[in-house]
């Protein structure tokens, strides 16, 4: 059963769609100020566990609470405290909005969107740009932005939203080193401001000082819950299926515990 302070418990819950289960029968805990990234092989069901936390695909059995234990689901409602950046995002190219714009839409599930803004609402969009360091871009359009930029822009539009929990797919997917550096320090400086976040990811190289704790996903099943040190452990010495890279291919130079390249074939989570 979850814990009584748990920002996130899953008991024995299945997600899928149409009735099909394709995540059976999961069981975790998540706490306040852990990180913890989500692994697993291209159908693994990240995708699917992700969508099943939004609400976004059909919640088919189990616990699903978001603080509290008592929940047989999450409401809509309770689903506002989970902060989801996605991997992609066509804002630049299908509307013209400036970032304070898009950060501000973080706020929307807070209030009916007939309401106007209140200056509390102002006050945490602008809080939630200058944590990122667009402070200065506020009134910048987002298709003026670079591709980092961008992630920066919806990074503080979950924060707008004053979220118990982020969810970041792929925060690192799709930007050049340089932004993926300025991405990392970022995530550092939530890390120590308490934040709690659930990291989707393939590469472990550039988030190994942020990440606290590890599970990995095969199949629609949990194969490993535990440290970022016991993950090394188990790959040495019985690597977890598909999971871990396979002995022939090599690790880019200069990382470390590597879990392979992103494969743009999988399909990206949308809110």
């Amino acid at each position: 059963m979850s814990e009584p302070d748990a920002v996130l418990g899953l008991d024995r819950a299945s997600f899928g769609y149409a009735g099909r289960a394709v995540v059976g029968e999961v069981s975790l805990t998540i706490r306040p100020g852990e990180v913890v990234a989500l692994l697993g092989p291209n159908g693994s069901g990240k995708s699917t566990l992700v969508r099943g936390l939004l609400g976004l695909n059909d919640h088919l059995g189990g616990r699903l609470s978001l603080g509290d234990p008592a929940l047989t689901t999450a409401s809509p409602s309770d689903r506002r405290f989970i902060g989801y950046v996605p991997q992609r995002h066509t804002l630049s190219t299908s509307v013209r909005a400036t970032a304070r714009e898009v950060v501000a839409t973080g706020r929307l599930a807070h209030r009916p969107w007939w309401r106007r803004a209140t200056t509390h609402d102002d006050s945490l969009v602008r809080d939630a740009l200058e944590t990122v360091g667009l402070g200065d871009r506020a009134e910048a359009e987002v298709s003026e932005l670079s591709g980092g930029q961008q992630r920066r822009v919806l990074i503080a539009r979950a924060l707008a939203g004053e979220p118990s929990m982020l969810v970041l797919d792929e925060p690192m997917a799709g930007v050049d080193r340089g932004s993926q550096e300025v991405l990392t320090r970022l995530l550092h400086r939530l890390v120590d401001r308490g934040a709690t976040m659930l990291v989707v990811t393939h590469d472990l190289s550039m988030l190994s000082e942020v990440i606290t704790r590890i599970v990995a996903l095969e199949a629609g099943e949990v194969v490993f819950d535990g440290s970022p040190g016991a993950y090394r452990d188990r790959l040495l010495d019985q690597p977890l299926g598909t999971v871990a890279q396979p002995a022939h291919e090599q690790p880019p130079a200069g990382t470390s515990w590597w879990v392979g390249p992103v494969d743009p074939r999988e399909e990206s989570t949308h809110a």
